[in-house]
């Protein structure tokens, strides 16, 4: 083999290696999806998001739940039978309402148990979906966060009370139009909580866990622990199966171009005091 022959055959292997290193991996999640599903007679659903980065210009990218991803659950709901558990593995900061209402309703209506596992984070419209599990499955730090409706990035609950602590004739047409349909988008949020919310839920503490929830006392990104869920009524348990856990190391974050974090390697100790010297 010639010197050229080699570099193409060498280029040929680089080239390749991080494919099947991709397939290698999807088939290490498909085999550890199938244990699970078997250990606990279940269908396992996993939906992650990770930030992605372009490969060639380097921004990063934020995945979030959208319509392709309701389109996806849905129709893996659609071919389970009724009476098969389902587990849903859940890591994201959100999404689409409507994408994840459908979600939500969709488990919502599976006669089985439905168990949301929340390893890391479930933000946003990932709270919505894990509301209408039967139970919903934290570490110690994981977190959910509030539903409340933004209006283009503006906190709906905000844009009402801006409008309202104003007369009504210093508050522009703008404004006032986008404080309407921030009180749509209240009740309406309010509704499907209302719905997707277990039907054996008191309704002093459904009451509480949608006012909790909706009503804007906490900032969109605020992090509500497992020991704070359970405070305002969410079905939660800690009792993460280390199984899943494993499962998450199977979604690794793509690598950055450059580390944000550096230090030097080894352990780092005090210097020696000398002594026997002066000044």
């Amino acid at each position: 083999m010639s010197g050229f022959e080699f570099i193409w055959v060498l280029f040929i292997i680089m080239a390749l290696q991080p494919v099947v290193a991709r397939r290698a991996l999807e088939l290490m999640r498909q085999n550890r999806i199938a244990q699970i599903e078997r250990r606990r007679e279940s269908r396992v659903i996993v939906l992650i998001h990770r930030q992605e980065t372009m490969s060639l210009l380097g921004f990063p990218l934020m995945r979030y739940i959208d319509m392709q991803d309701s389109e996806q659950v849905l129709r893996a709901i659609h071919m389970t039978d009724d009476n098969v558990p389902l587990d849903i593995v859940l890591h994201t900061p959100g999404g689409l309402v409507l994408a994840s209402v459908q979600i939500a309703r969709a488990i919502r209506a599976h006669p089985a148990k439905v168990t949301v596992f929340v390893p890391h984070m479930a933000m946003s419209g990932g709270t919505l979906i894990a509301l209408a599990a039967d139970e919903v499955v934290m570490c110690e730090h994981s977190v959910l966060g509030p539903v409340d409706p933004q209006i283009n990035q503006d906190p709906a609950v905000s844009i009402i009370k801006a409008v309202e602590d104003k007369p009504i004739a210093e508050v522009d047409d703008k404004t006032l139009i986008r404080a309407d349909v921030a009180r749509k988008a209240v009740a309406q949020l309010r509704e499907t909580v209302e719905r997707i919310l277990p039907e054996a839920m008191p309704d002093a503490d459904r009451r509480r866990l949608i006012d909790a929830l909706t009503s804007g006392k906490w900032t969109h990104d605020y992090p509500i622990l497992a020991e704070d869920a359970k405070a305002i009524g969410i079905p939660v348990s800690t009792a993460m199966p280390e199984a899943v856990l494993d499962l998450m190391t199977m979604y690794p974050q793509p690598n950055r171009l450059q580390r944000t974090v550096e230090f030097s390697p080894g352990p780092r100790e005090p210097k020696p005091q000398e002594t026997g010297r002066i000044g």
